[in-house]
């Protein structure tokens, strides 16, 4: 049984937004187990209302293997929230109770790999997670008590509260190789139903890439790491003409950290989807220095109706101590391209990052009124182990290193304001944007709240240091 321990029942503000996906990671996941000739089975935790129904999966199937395997694409995932751990080790042992072998692999587990081993998993799939599924599954094939120390890319119990880990395993280099998504072993209708039912059409999700060549230093990349693999412009129109056969959505949501790094790819990409005549709109994630003007173009052609932007802050002294590698002019520019060709341009923007002043915060809000993108989704700067950030703040971390859920936008770290203030400031940005309207009174207001909220030893950060 392959599964993974998203519950939306469990996530609040995602319950209310209700844009659920089926968990591609686990999807291809499974469809390589089955490409080695294994049986497989599904336990979305998605639509199930807790851990009871995976209890009741496991009873009704008696599963000799369960494979926890977190949809690595979906940036919910990469948060690891205190509740999906949680839900996460309940799984675990309620298999362990029933004398299942168990892997887990996810970002949290790769970070923390010992939490899992710790929990009842037999092995934890660090990093990239199929081809480890693979051989490690055909190992329990042949004997359930075989050793595993020779299977690259695990971390194993070792004695007492110690861990054994086996050599890294190589990236997963070309990726046209995987087989697409085991897509029949999802209730496509339950997510049909939930997206018709709240927006009036059905989106669904794809991804054409792994990794991310640029090195933020607050982004985690546990699982794909910094390198960049990508699909052929071929293969993921081939999958868009599949998924209009079977699935049939009325829009995609490509997953990917960069979609289409290069002008050329892109160009490649909306000539196949012009030759399959398989365009379908679509959303992204880019970054404001990849717009170009022919990259633009190319995402036009091919459907792209929504671009994400990392823009993060309108400082940019805020930007290099990122080491973000974009600057306030690259934004204006790309924004005002999509928009030009019709392209909604939204933003992410992080708040709270060290160093940052009621100034720079007033510079972000100014360029957001400015160059008024179509959305914005905001958080606060939020330590992630492995990243520098994280080392950066450690010492300032108290027992809490993870949010609730995904709407708790709580400071995990000593920044220049307390988490009131940057929820109210959050607030009034998302109101202005969807009203396209200043309001300079309630901003004035704010920043004298601000100062009651100012924390009593922020973190001040130099750029590089």
């Amino acid at each position: 049984m392959v599964a993974h321990s998203y519950f939306l029942n469990h996530d609040p503000k995602q319950l209310a937004r209700m844009t659920p996906y089926a968990p591609l990671a686990t999807l291809i996941a499974a469809a390589c187990l089955r490409e080695h000739g294994h049986g497989v089975q599904l336990f979305d935790a998605t639509f199930a209302p807790d851990v009871d129904a995976f209890a009741r999966m496991l009873d009704q199937t008696r599963p000799s293997v369960v494979a926890l395997m977190e949809d690595n694409f979906n940036f919910l995932t990469k948060m690891c929230t205190v509740r999906r751990r949680e839900d996460a080790m309940a799984m675990i042992a309620l298999a362990r109770a029933r004398g299942c072998r168990i892997a887990v692999n996810s970002p949290d587990s790769t970070d923390q790999p010992a939490l899992y081993i710790v929990a009842g998993a037999d092995a934890v799939i660090l990093g990239e997670g199929e081809a480890g599924l693979v051989e490690l599954a055909g190992r329990w094939a042949a004997d359930r008590n075989a050793r595993l120390d020779d299977i690259a890319g695990l971390a194993l119990p070792g004695l007492g509260s110690q861990l054994r880990k086996a050599r890294p395993r190589p990236v997963q280099h070309d990726l046209d190789r995987l087989p697409l998504p085991a897509w029949d072993l999802v209730d496509a209708a339950a997510y049909r139903d939930a997206w018709t039912a709240r927006h009036g059409r059905f989106s669904w999700n794809m991804a054409t890439s792994r990794g991310c060549p640029y090195v933020c230093n607050w982004c985690a990349k546990p699982t794909f790491g910094r390198g960049y693999e990508q699909r052929s412009a071929q293969s993921v129109a081939q999958e868009l003409a599949l998924l209009k056969q079977t699935v049939a959505p009325d829009h995609i949501w490509f997953a990917d950290d960069i979609f289409g790094l290069t002008p050329e790819w892109l160009r490649a990409f909306a000539a196949e989807v012009r030759r399959l005549d398989v365009r379908l709109p679509f959303l992204m994630q880019s970054r404001a220095n990849l717009m170009r003007p022919e990259a633009v173009d190319a995402l036009a052609e091919a459907g792209a109706e929504e671009v994400w932007l990392g823009v993060e802050s309108g400082s940019q002294k805020i930007l290099d101590l990122m080491e973000k590698g974009t600057g306030i002019d690259m934004v204006r520019e790309a924004t005002r391209r999509l928009k030009a060709r019709g392209i909604r341009a939204c933003w992410f923007i992080q708040l709270g990052y060290p160093g940052e002043s009621w100034d720079d915060l007033t510079a972000t809000r100014n360029l957001i009124c400015e160059e008024r993108p179509d959305d914005i989704g905001v958080s606060v700067a939020y330590p992630l182990p492995g990243t520098r950030f994280h080392k950066l703040v450690r010492a300032q971390l108290g027992a809490r290193h993870n949010w609730e859920d995904s709407d708790d936008l709580a400071m995990l770290f000593q920044g220049t304001f307390e988490t009131g203030f940057y929820r109210m400031v959050r607030d009034l940005l998302h109101d202005e944007v969807r009203s396209g309207r200043r309001n300079d009174r309630r901003w004035a207001l704010l920043g004298r709240e601000g100062l009651k909220h100012r924390s009593d030893r922020p973190i001040t950060l130099a750029a590089g240091s």
